[in-house]
């Protein structure tokens, strides 16, 4: 390995960048985002930030080489899931290199993506480049996904197609889940367990609540299914559920949070619709009130199948493209008319644990990868 690429690598794990639901654990990325602004804008791309409307402590980067229509966007998170330092066995926040690894917070999921692109574009940077290469580096995504949602909104960037590097083992990815994650508040009245005439017994309202949510799962089961996943039918989890306080007190209030994993095909809104549907006559016939929001606004299901760009990352890669249980911000390129396709080094089986770590024979293989990549959408194509 090159030693700016062990530098960069180094440095992107020692700024921590945790996001995080919980304000007390949540972080800025914009140490990140300025190291990697600093570092391509020595190469020479023009480098732009763009602070998030609603979190401006946090940010996106823009970093372009080469102009004009079409080109290649490399893109990834630059947060990461917080972490117990306890149970590592070398410090989180810095490159530690044994057994063939590179352990680090974020070495796998994924800031040292980044890393690996910044190598493989400098031997080309002599070339000339008929369409654009578009680093792109977000925010949130471990928690809200709000850095790509801003980039919708913004309609940027632009290009042809973008290849997102979370941890694949080099093997492409075209299609994964969406997922909702919902909360559920029945709110009753509470009184004497003596006689449950004095008031409504949220908790018995949850459970006919809940009876119906898991006859639900089951019809959506029989109208949705997709071979492609491993799990080829949509889940719905019932994760989380506290009510009452005493047990002598007719039981005032229950809360319920599960999530959804949608299949290509489904849709979130409709479904939250849906749901509330069900659950309004219900509320009725126990005469309570209810709630039903949402704990973050959701990504959709992802799915591109026969694209030019699949083909071209099974051809270089050799391997045909797979599905995979967890998500991205796959769908929310997609919304931008990018080509998209998740494939990048290391294991989502190592992410969101201790001794995260990237295998070092990934690395040159990675870098060659991106750099036909490269090759191929920015110096070869110019639409």
């Amino acid at each position: 390995m090159r030693a700016d690429f062990r530098d960069l690598f180094g440095q992107l794990l020692a700024l921590p960048s945790v996001s995080s639901a919980n304000p007390a654990l949540d972080m800025s990325n914009r140490p990140v985002v300025d190291l990697l602004a600093t570092r391509f804008g020595d190469l020479g791309f023009q480098c732009e930030l763009l602070p998030l409307p609603t979190q401006p402590r946090k940010a996106n980067l823009i970093a372009t080489y080469g102009s004009g229509p079409g080109g290649l966007v490399l893109a990834g998170h630059t947060d990461t899931v917080p972490f117990d330092e306890a149970l590592w066995h070398s410090n989180p926040l810095a490159m530690t290199e044994r057994d063939g690894r590179l352990y680090g917070l974020g070495s796998a999921d994924m800031k040292g993506f980044f890393a690996l692109v910044h190598a493989a574009v400098q031997p080309l940077l002599g070339e000339r480049f008929t369409a654009p290469l578009i680093v792109l580096a977000t925010a949130d995504e471990e928690s809200s996904m709000d850095g790509a949602r801003a980039l919708v909104q913004q309609g940027r960037p632009q290009g042809r197609c973008a290849v997102i590097g979370e941890p694949t083992g080099l093997v492409p990815v075209n299609r994964h889940k969406g997922v909702l994650m919902e909360r559920l508040h029945v709110q009753g009245r509470s009184g004497h367990s003596s006689n449950p005439a004095l008031g409504r017994n949220a908790l018995e309202s949850m459970h006919a609540m809940i009876a119906d949510l898991l006859a639900f799962r089951g019809e959506l089961q029989q109208r949705f299914r997709n071979p492609h996943f491993a799990i080829d039918v949509p889940t719905l989890n019932l994760g989380v559920i506290h009510g009452g306080d005493n047990p002598n007190r007719i039981c005032g209030h229950c809360a319920l949070e599960f999530d959804v994993r949608l299949l290509p095909g489904m849709g979130g809104a409709q479904l939250r619709d849906d749901i509330r549907a069900r659950l309004q006559p219900i509320a009725l016939q126990h005469g309570v009130d209810f709630t039903f929001t949402p704990l973050f606004a959701g990504a959709e299901a992802f799915a591109n199948d026969h694209s030019e760009l699949v083909q071209t990352c099974e051809r270089l890669t050799g391997q045909p493209a797979r599905s995979v249980a967890f998500g991205t911000e796959a769908p929310f390129l997609q919304q931008l008319g990018l080509d998209t396709l998740v494939l990048g080094p290391g294991s989502i089986d190592v992410a969101h644990q201790p001794d995260e770590y990237l295998a070092l024979d990934q690395v040159p293989r990675c870098v060659e990868l991106l750099r036909q990549l490269i090759v191929r959408y920015c110096l070869q194509d110019a639409g």
